[in-house]
């Protein structure tokens, strides 16, 4: 016969104790942080213009990803027309800071006061349709400004005296503190520093300050709520959550982060084509957040990393690289193949690894020992770093 223990004996029997999971101590991680920092800082003055125009692609790149997973990853709602507010600020400051020397249209304005306008023109963009987008959820979002590109592909092609048209226009160089970051080579340290090194230190300066803010607002009482109207909306509003408001803000928010892109792009690329800012474009964001992981500032920059580096470098190194080949050689083009190699990975992503690349990363540098519980960090979110 089996031994039946009473109540009072089952309460005072001793239970397994509940074990965390290892994690990096604070000094590791603020070595590795220091460590990474230091190599950042150093980049420009050791390597060619080719990994430093690179890596501002990303750092553009990373900073719309941030604002899409703002309004994707943490509230649930689907855009697809972040190139549209791309468009706006790279534009947006062409028209502000050219003099019109070209026989286009520009006021002349000082360059730092250029970009705030355009990041300010790209929210306003945003406000005018930020009443759909409190207001509608899902797909019905996503279609409704998938009508923005369309809409933003008319205007620049057509308004040649704001545009360029076809052909687009110059992108003046930016000018702060009587610096102006061109190609007239500054030297530092006996280092030739042209546009992409002077630019390389903007670039880093401007995804810090995007990625604190966003993190800052995902930690706290606003990031809560969205996450709340992700999870469930009517259980939000049920709490008082003000869902509209809080859709409209949120949607308002990112197209400011990607009109900041926008004019970071134009400034890395010197120029503004209006084939660059199309569906495709909007596509690639989404893939960006899909597989850097949905709802987490690091996801948004690794996604973004890999999504904006992996054309370049096949286009780089397509001489020593199977199948992959200069378009009408026979093989696959780098751009058609980088494409191949994200579809796929947001597929792997979508079937194993929900998570995302920063999941990904915490489970390998995390392995929990056979029975032991995981104690989530309070307020965490999904796709988070522990």
């Amino acid at each position: 016969m089996s031994e039946v223990l009473t109540r009072d004996e089952a309460d005072s029997a001793p239970r397994p104790a509940r074990r965390r999971l290892p994690v990096r101590p604070p000094a590791a991680r603020t070595a590795t942080g220091a460590a990474g920092a230091v190599l950042l800082l150093a980049l420009p003055f050791y390597v060619d213009r080719f990994w430093l125009e690179a890596g501002l692609f990303a750092m553009a790149a990373a900073i719309g990803a941030i604002g899409l997973n703002l309004l994707t990853g943490a509230t649930g709602q689907l855009s697809m027309g972040h190139a549209f507010f791309l468009a706006v600020g790279a534009y947006g400051y062409c028209v502000f800071a050219a003099d019109g020397s070209d026989g286009l249209a520009g006021l002349g304005l000082p360059a730092w006061l250029a970009a705030v306008l355009a990041v300010a023109v790209s929210g306003i963009a945003g406000g005018l349709f930020s009443p759909i987008a409190g207001r509608l959820r899902g797909a019905y979002l996503g279609i409704a400004t998938l009508a923005l590109i369309f809409i933003g592909q008319h205007v620049l092609f057509n308004a040649r005296d704001l545009t360029g048209g076809f052909n687009g226009r110059d992108v003046p160089p930016l000018s702060l503190f009587g610096l102006t970051f061109d190609d007239r080579e500054l030297l530092v340290a006996q280092v030739p520093f042209g546009s992409a090194e002077k630019l390389w230190y903007v670039g880093l300066l401007l995804l810090l300050g995007c990625a604190l803010f966003a993190r800052g607002v995902l930690r706290g009482r606003p990031g809560r709520a969205m996450n709340a109207i992700r999870d469930h909306r009517v259980a939000a509003g049920v709490l008082g959550v003000p869902v509209a408001r809080y859709r409209a803000g949120v949607f308002v928010l990112s197209s400011m982060y990607a009109g900041l892109a926008g004019v970071l792009l134009a400034l890395v690329f010197q120029r503004t084509v209006p084939d660059y800012f199309g569906i495709t474009l909007s596509l690639d964001y989404l893939a960006m957040i899909v597989i850097g992981g949905l709802g987490s500032v690091a996801g948004a920059v690794a996604g973004a990393a890999f999504v904006s580096l992996l054309p370049q470098l096949l286009t780089r190194y397509s001489d020593s690289l199977p199948l992959v080949s200069d378009p009408g050689t026979g093989g696959i083009a780098p751009g058609e193949a980088a494409r191949y190699l994200y579809g796929a990975a947001v597929v792997a992503v979508v079937l194993f690894v929900p998570g995302g690349l920063v999941r990904m990363a915490a489970r390998l540098r995390v392995t929990p020992r056979p029975g032991a519980r995981v104690t989530p960090r309070p307020g965490a979110t999904e796709g988070e770093e522990r």
